[in-house]
């Protein structure tokens, strides 16, 4: 009679060690096994019986109920293996499968749900400035993917705009294994860093939480033609930028001492809809550091809100012109710190002082006046979007003589007193536009431009100031409105993030590193070898069943069969060099020995054990040969292992291990093996170790 045992560790319950427990599907498995299941969702685990997923209790195994039933079928354990098993109970080892997990349960769900199927989007323009393709414009396409579960469900033929990511792992058509689609989006991901990580989830995330003011996020695309991973952004069919620029050419706006109210209402929309666009984003924890009119886009309903793709490809385009502007300079003067302010405003890129001046040093780059350093937060944004709305009243021209009249007269001064000075050119030129009439939207707009981020108002206040250009507090019904005031500095800076810094090429090292197939690759990890195309496969023929065994020796690799012979293959060629027969029964297992005259040993379900020498030329006659002694009721040897003590072990279908002794002085010996205290396992879940009485017999 076979007596019940664990699904897992396949142990015969004992009603102590191993207890039975009941989950709510029916199934029973022992405790330890259910304790050391993994969890994909909390107190959460998968039947090992029928993969159902139950609930475990946060107590552990002892809160389920015992299976009563089973236990009565169970044997009675004598008190000293029940000692014994108590003692020797070991953990059980997590590694269920036989890759190993590439990422946790949590990553996959956290990430899956934003990963869009490959197929959904089709790329139709392309945007970049020489031959940098930093923007991508893109169509959704009807893709019939019932298991999506990405939080927003993107319409058919909608426009998109897309915005590299990071570069996808490396395709070879010749590998045995590819990975999946979903798999290489996953793995890319999983490279990437953490912060890099945190810094995208909120980026997906401001885009479905943001009230209709931030650009809608669709996920996450690769795109296997150039080998990209691209975040998928959601387009207006208007240029926000294009439509205004229109409107001041046509009033013009630029050219014209004071404006009047009409033209000043105008102004004032426009002015309100960036306001409101900048604080929907504070509200999602995020701030920009700095801003452009690109960075603007309407959407169907005629609302301005932020395109995140849009900021991500000015971040990069601030980045790079820092950087190609510095150069290798590791101290820059107020007269260069000038130049790179008025290339940043030719690219209609507006930092605020404190952000180029973090940007600086995280480029190893200070001033040599020497400033401290403020604290970056919210009140960042009222700086560059100030200097938006006085590009388009006096134009970036304007913005950057202004900065040109400030020469070697300020080359002794600090950082603050530069700025102060260039603000004073710009309030003047202010002056000229708007008269005395707007004083107070001036002096409003003028604060907003102090170098101490501390002293400018807050983004709800500067609102205010042009939403009374539009209607007098006296007839407007929501002005007694406590407007809300996100007085908590955002979570994140994206210019000063690392999602700014967008590949625009592939990394050819990384590409090299993943792609070699040359001898001097070093795989450290077997599913990434299987992936690149590591491994080939050829086809070896030369048995007539079933092969039970492989055993590699010298040169060559051995294998056994149910056809009752041994074959010998080079293992330079993987060709059939020679055949071992004289088994009389279906050949089970074989062993190489690693001695001064090296052998193969086999081992055959009738009890027979054949040495064969493996000296050149090979011999199609067994070295030596011997049976056990053989109970009818049985069948012969399973199972063959040599040691390096000389020793030869056997297991049989009698239930017995016997050890042969190969000395060639004593001739061939058999051992008695006795049992000293459980330790190793048998069927019924029984351990034993054996100590060894060896007593010599007659050669065979």
């Amino acid at each position: 009679m076979e007596f019940p045992e664990c699904p897992v560790c396949l142990q015969t319950y004992d009603g102590d060690c191993t207890v039975p427990r009941v989950l709510a599907c029916g199934h029973s498995a022992c405790g330890a096994c259910l304790e050391n299941l993994p969890q994909r969702y909390p107190e959460t685990i998968r039947c090992p019986a029928c993969t159902v997923l139950v609930k475990f209790p946060a107590q552990g195994a002892s809160a389920l109920p015992k299976n009563i039933e089973l236990l009565r079928l169970c044997p009675q354990q004598s008190a000293d293996v029940e000692i014994s098993r108590k003692t020797d109970k070991r953990p059980l080892d997590q590694n269920y499968g036989l890759f190993p997990q590439l990422w946790s349960d949590e990553f996959y769900k956290t990430w899956r749900r934003w990963i869009l199927p490959h197929g959904s989007v089709s790329i139709e323009r392309r945007y970049g400035d020489d031959e940098i393709e930093k923007l991508l414009l893109g169509r959704v396409c009807h893709v019939s993917d019932s298991g999506s579960s990405s939080p927003i469900r993107v319409r058919e033929d909608r426009t998109v705009s897309l915005v590299r990511v990071v570069s996808l792992p490396c395709l070879n058509s010749d590998a045995v294994l590819k990975f999946s689609y979903t798999s290489m989006v996953l793995k890319c991901l999983s490279e990437l860093k953490d912060g890099e990580r945190n810094e995208l989830v909120l980026i997906l995330e401001a885009g479905i939480m943001n009230g209709g003011r931030v650009c809608r996020t669709y996920g996450l695309w690769g795109n296997l033609e150039d080998g990209f991973l691209y975040l998928v952004c959601g387009r207006g069919k208007e240029n926000l930028t294009e439509r205004i620029n229109n409107w001041i050419k046509k009033l013009d706006i630029r050219n014209k001492v004071g404006l009047n109210n009409d033209e000043m209402r105008g102004f004032a929309m426009i002015a309100i809809e960036l306001c409101e666009a900048i604080m929907a984003m504070h509200s999602l924890g995020l701030s920009i550091g700095f801003l452009g009119l690109s960075c603007f886009s309407a959407d169907e309903f005629g609302s301005i809100c932020v395109d995140l793709n849009e900021v991500l490809v000015m971040g990069s385009t601030v980045r790079e012109t820092m950087v190609g502007t510095v150069s290798t300079k590791s101290k820059i003067d107020l007269k260069e710190l000038g130049i790179l302010i008025s290339n940043l405003i030719k690219k209609e890129a507006f930092v605020s002082p404190e952000v180029l001046l973090k940007l600086l040093h995280k480029e190893g780059v200070v001033l040599e006046c020497g400033t401290t350093l403020c604290s970056v937060g919210n009140k960042c944004d009222i700086w560059s979007l100030v200097f938006v709305l006085l590009s388009l009243l006096l134009g970036k021209d304007c913005l950057i003589e202004t900065l040109g009249t400030l020469d070697e007269v300020h080359s002794d001064c600090d950082c603050s007193a530069f700025y102060g000075s260039w603000m004073e050119k710009v309030n003047s030129c202010l002056v000229m536009k708007l008269g005395s009439e707007y004083a107070s939207l001036r002096q409003a707009l003028c604060e907003s431009l102090n170098f101490d981020p501390e002293n400018r108002p807050w983004v709800v206040e500067l609102l205010r100031c042009f939403r009374v250009l539009i209607v007098s507090p006296e007839l407007d019904a929501l002005a007694s409105l406590k407007l809300a005031i996100n007085e908590y500095d955002a979570a994140h800076c994206l210019v000063l993030g690392d999602l700014i810094q967008l590949p625009d090429e592939l990394i050819e090292t990384q590409r090299d590193d993943t792609c070699q197939t040359g001898e001097e690759k070093i795989i450290k990890d077997f599913v990434d070898g299987l992936s690149v195309g590591m491994v080939k496969s050829k086809d070896m023929l030369g048995h007539r069943d079933c092969v039970t065994g492989f055993v590699v020796g010298g040169e060559y690799l051995f294998s056994s069969s149910y056809d009752k012979t041994v074959q010998a293959w080079s293992l330079q060629d993987f060709s059939h060099l020679h055949t071992f027969t004289g088994h009389e029964h279906r050949v089970t297992d074989l062993v190489y020995v690693a001695e001064e005259q090296p052998l193969c040993v086999s081992a055959d379900i009738g009890g027979g054990i054949y040495v064969w020498s493996i000296a050149l030329p090979l011999k199609q006659d067994p070295l030596k040969k011997w049976y056990e002694e053989k109970d009818w009721r049985y069948d012969g040897i399973h199972a063959l292992t040599y040691s390096e003590n000389g020793y030869l072990y056997t297991g049989g279908g009698d239930k017995t291990i016997k050890a042969w002794s190969l000395k060639w002085q004593l001739g061939w010996n058999c051992p008695i093996m006795e049992p000293c205290r459980p330790q190793s396992i048998d069927r019924t879940g029984r351990r034993f170790v054996w100590k060894f009485g060896f007593c010599p017999m007659s050669c065979c």
